[in-house]
């Protein structure tokens, strides 16, 4: 059974009736109108008209396959029509409109870019994607590789396309609608369902090849550490979206350590490896998602503090783990933090997170294996400035010789003769596996944070929004001044994606957002429910997609969203070219740690805050005069006016 609501050649389609046709989609979609009906029925006419013409240019054409409203694996999406040629393969996308919209383009654009990413057939062959607004009148145009054509010239852009392209290879109906063949890669929190669930993750070609060496590293370090009953700790380095979270989850399910466990009490553990996380919306939402799908998701992961309240006041206690993952290690926090938040310890029980860890890890019987994921630039909470050196001071004061495995780049902090450490290349993630988010997205970034480097951010963000080779294949850069017009956007870019993730977020520390509707304060986020705002659907009251709720860079760190609405508020805004925080004398957090740096952390924020969108962010800058300059400088760095 094809999961599409019409699939033929183009010789049957034509001679189909329309209401066979329709007949055959409403069989296959559920919750239909009558508007909905109207449209099929005007594209079908339109489809039919352009069909008939191609095959009068060449009746061998008429044995290209002509599918509607394809249902795309894992995401309820719906392209309107895919044509299967032997060259290449046509996303059509119909809009009762007259004009060119921004959302329309990045909709259809975003078909064509998941099928040539994540369909296995697609990967093969040119993917084109076209968009018709029924009433267009002009000629047709291309618009960040979309083509835009009015419906009379349909049949014309298809057939000078595949005359430019020699037949290949026809794709079979059934290699196309095959199960495994449209994989797409999943978010953070889809893959933490499957991996519990299942001990397994969706083949996906691309994420495999990138994280599937440091996860046999891993496999082998562990097998050696329970054989030779030695301590190890990995550390995995990797850019954003390169696969870390993927690869160490993978390292806590990896059925192997069923095997290798020891037994506590004569029975082995069920839990012999466990995800941790100090970031607590990242733990609320995993384990929100977990238990809303019946797997009660807390022994899949578990929040930092609660691990330590538990294993450190009770030193009696053996680890149910071998291994342990800890997330973001570069953040861990220092003794002085630790302090802070644990005040129900003794002062013996005090340390850094690492010293900590490794006091747990000496704990577990015969071996234990510690992994540590690095990213960097997003220590946004007091007590994460001390790095990685912690690591290191943790392990010189261990009574077991530890084995320390990390990537070259490493090699200023962790060479030395107090250990042991063996340098592997496999253990730094730099590959994006984000098929739509490219490497220089952060490089870019970083531009913008650096200020006073607009013709280079500029010149770049071409690159990004429609990079040379894949001009679908890009990153969104969207900026306005008015709130509606980026709300609008949104909901009608992602009106056919009923599992798409958008809302607003904003800084914690800005002052002047809510007198623009933008309700950032710490009475209103504290109460933020994390795990709807992230998870559920459109329907939903809590979700992100309503637009009712803010989330500041504490409660988005480490989590993403398709899209994200970045209010920019007045504590970061640029001044003769430079950035400038403005609150930095008034930052006064509650507890005994301060900050070392109030600006840095301010442009942490921002990084975190910049990078949450899969596919793009839509900066709001509100109407204050402070934010004039802030406003033309994005303009300057290549981001496109939203009207």
């Amino acid at each position: 059974m094809f999961k599409s609501g019409w699939t033929s050649n183009l010789e049957e389609f034509v001679h189909s009736s329309t209401d066979e046709i329709i007949s055959g989609i409403k069989n296959f979609v559920d919750n239909y109108s009558q508007s909905q009906i109207n449209a099929w029925e005007e594209s079908i006419k339109i489809l039919q008209q352009e069909a008939f013409k191609i095959i009068k240019e060449n009746p061998e054409f008429g044995k290209y396959f002509i599918i509607l409203e394809y249902l795309l694996n894992y995401e309820y999406r719906r392209p309107d029509c895919i044509i299967l040629t032997g060259s290449q393969i046509f996303v059509i996308e119909f809009k009762s409109s007259s004009n060119i919209i921004n959302s329309d383009i990045d909709q259809v654009s975003a078909y064509a870019r998941d099928l040539k990413a994540y369909h296995r057939e697609c990967q093969k062959l040119p993917v084109l994607p076209i968009l018709v607004p029924i009433n267009f009148k002009n000629i047709s145009t291309n618009k960040n590789g979309v083509i835009v054509t009015e419906p009379n010239s349909l049949a014309k852009i298809i057939l000078i396309n595949e005359i430019k392209n020699s037949p290949k290879k026809y794709i079979s109906l059934e290699d196309f609608f095959s199960d495994d063949s449209y994989n797409p890669l999943p978010t953070l929190v889809e893959a933490a369902r499957e991996l519990f669930f299942s001990r397994k993750i969706r083949e996906i070609w691309r994420a495999r090849a990138s994280t599937d060496p440091a996860v046999k590293n891993i496999t082998d370090i562990t097998e050696k550490a329970a054989r030779n009953h030695t301590r190890h700790l990995i550390l995995i380095s990797g850019i954003p979206g390169s696969g870390k979270t993927l690869t160490g989850m993978r390292a806590v399910h990896n059925p192997i350590l069923d095997k290798l466990a020891v037994p506590r009490n004569n029975n082995k553990p069920t839990v012999p490896g466990l995800y941790l996380t100090g970031n607590l919306p990242l733990s609320e939402v995993l384990q929100y998602e977990l238990s809303k799908a019946g797997g009660g998701g807390r022994t899949f992961v578990r929040h930092i503090k609660s691990y330590l309240d538990r294993y450190i006041y009770r030193s009696d206690l053996i680890p149910f783990e071998h291994v342990l993952v800890f997330d973001e290690a570069q953040r861990a926090f220092s003794k002085e933090k630790v302090s802070d938040t644990h005040k129900n310890w003794n002062y013996n029980m005090i340390a850094s997170e690492p010293e900590l860890f490794i006091r747990i890890c000496d704990r577990m019987p015969d071996w234990g294996v510690m992994i540590g994921l690095i990213g960097g630039g997003q220590e946004i909470h007091l007590g994460e400035e001390e790095g990685l050196i912690q690591w290191k001071n943790a392990i010189s004061g261990s009574d077991f010789e530890w084995i320390i495995h990390c990537p070259e780049e490493l090699s200023d902090i962790f060479d030395g003769k107090q250990n042991k450490t063996i340098y592997n290349s496999n253990l730094n993630l730099s590959s994006e596996i984000r098929f739509h988010l490219i490497d220089q997205f952060y490089e870019y970034i970083e531009l913008i944070l650096e200020g006073n480097k607009q013709n280079i951010a500029k010149k770049l963000s071409k690159e990004l929004i429609q990079p040379s080779g894949n001009e679908f294949d890009g990153i969104k850069l969207y900026i306005t001044r008015n709130l509606d017009v980026a709300k609008n956007y949104l909901t009608l870019r992602y009106e056919d994606s009923p599992l798409a993730k958008y809302g607003i977020i904003a800084s914690s520390r800005d002052k002047s957002l809510p007198s623009f509707g933008i309700d950032n304060s710490f009475q209103a986020t504290r109460n933020l429910k994390r795990g709807p705002w992230f998870t559920e659907s459109k329907e939903h009251s809590l979700s992100s997609t309503q637009f009712k709720q803010v989330a500041t860079e504490f409660d988005c760190q480490g989590l993403e969203l398709d899209m994200s609405l970045l209010a920019w508020g007045t504590d970061l805004i640029i001044e003769n070219n430079k950035w400038t925080n403005l609150y930095a004398s008034r930052y006064s957090p509650r507890g005994s740690v301060q900050p070392k740096d109030p600006f840095q952390m301010r442009l942490n924020a921002y990084r975190v805050l910049l990078t949450r969108g899969r596919d793009g962010v839509i900066i709001f800058v509100p109407e204050n005069e402070l934010l004039d300059n802030t406003y033309n400088y994005f303009i300057d760095c290549g981001f496109e006016k939203l009207c």
